[in-house]
């Protein structure tokens, strides 16, 4: 049903500057230009046009050339750093359920380069920064919300399970790297059993959710502007786990500030779509709006440790403008529920706030 207009709040962001090709001599900018000579005729490739188009918080990098009937995009995935393979499986995946996703037109696995369409130059982050109304605004998450559905009934063929260990192991960054390194806090054994006992309710609650394929990213970066359908981008660390992972994803979202109520607005949204379209949802909102919840709580824990790595270990510092909004979603779901008070008040004490009376560490 329609609902009434929600406004939503856009933090400025910095401009992250693309690399240039001529920065420093790069061996593999050589030799993937190599490749793209050799496969030149084949596809129609102009070599003289490639040009950076970007990169992410990986190794990998991407670039943009003209071709006889239009655009492609050649990735560079340093193969001992990446691996390409689960890229291609999963763009199977995808393909079968009907997504648009990036045909691969050539690859070169020992090498780590693959070949690409090219879905567009504008993201659903892009546009929203550079401004659009609310119809609009609407008209595009609708359609996410609908990929969304699809994706969620794609098969997940030999794709890992994400389970309690791994949904445990990835919430380690977090003391490491966001309390210790970042707001340089060295946590007692009383503040360590908070943590141990948040994650612990959290992963708990989040394995005991039906599994369907989870993106994992599934965010304005990687959603791409297209006539018909969005089209999905990085993707090729996908796993079969919630299935509320990737709504919290796309509601709070770690490069775009929401609302709560446009958060609950798409959410709801979502969850009429998923049953209607037969997923496994619980028949009661209320049900459904706590586990998103607490699988958000543990996507933001972790993306906050690391945001906070790729500062201080990579020198990518351009994360740390989102810290702020990753914080807020963490705060407005622990301060919801009871289980969490405790994690909530030592997010106090790593944000120097006071920490609440009656409550000592």
């Amino acid at each position: 049903m329609e609902r009434t207009h929600l406004t939503r709040h856009l933090e400025t962001q910095p401009q992250i500057m693309e690399p240039t090709l001529n920065t420093r001599p790069d061996q593999r900018l050589a030799t993937l230009k190599t490749w793209l000579q050799n496969i030149a005729d084949v596809h129609g490739l102009n070599i003289a046009t490639l040009r950076p188009a970007s990169s992410d918080a990986s190794f990998r990098r991407y670039y943009r050339l003209q071709t006889t009937t239009g655009t492609v995009v050649a990735m560079d995935a340093p193969p001992e750093h990446e691996d390409c393979r689960p890229f291609l499986h999963v763009t199977g995946l995808l393909e079968q359920a009907g997504l648009r996703v990036p045909t691969i037109l050539a690859q070169n696995l020992p090498d780590g380069f693959l070949l690409l369409s090219d879905l567009g130059e504008q993201t659903y982050y892009q546009i929203i920064q550079a401004g659009l109304d609310d119809t609009q605004l609407q008209t595009l998450y609708r359609s996410a919300i609908k990929a969304l559905v699809r994706m969620q009934h794609a098969p997940t063929t030999a794709l890992p399970i994400y389970d309690t260990d791994r949904l445990t192991q990835e919430l380690t960054v977090f003391p490491e790297w966001y309390a210790q390194r970042h707001c340089q806090i060295e946590l007692n054994d009383a503040e360590r059993q908070i943590l141990h006992s948040s994650f612990d309710a959290l992963v708990q609650d989040n394995v005991r959710q039906p599994n369907v394929l989870v993106h994992r990213d599934f965010h304005s970066p990687n959603i791409m502007i297209n006539d018909d359908q969005p089209g999905i981008i990085d993707y090729q660390d996908a796993l079969t786990g919630p299935i509320t992972y990737d709504i919290a994803s796309l509601v709070m979202d770690a490069r775009t500030t929401w609302e709560e109520a446009q958060q609950l607005d798409w959410a709801i949204r979502y969850w009429e779509a998923a049953k209607t379209a037969g997923l496994p949802v619980p028949a009661d909102f209320a049900d459904f709006h706590r586990a998103y919840e607490w699988m958000s709580l543990q996507r933001n824990l972790r993306i906050l440790g690391v945001f906070a790595r790729l500062s201080h270990r990579d020198g990518k510092h351009h994360y740390l403008d989102h810290i702020p909004r990753v914080n807020t979603y963490v705060r407005q779901v622990a301060g919801r529920y009871n289980t969490f008070r405790p994690l909530l008040r030592l997010l106090d004490k790593l944000e120097n706030r006071q920490v609440s009376i009656g409550y000592t560490f």
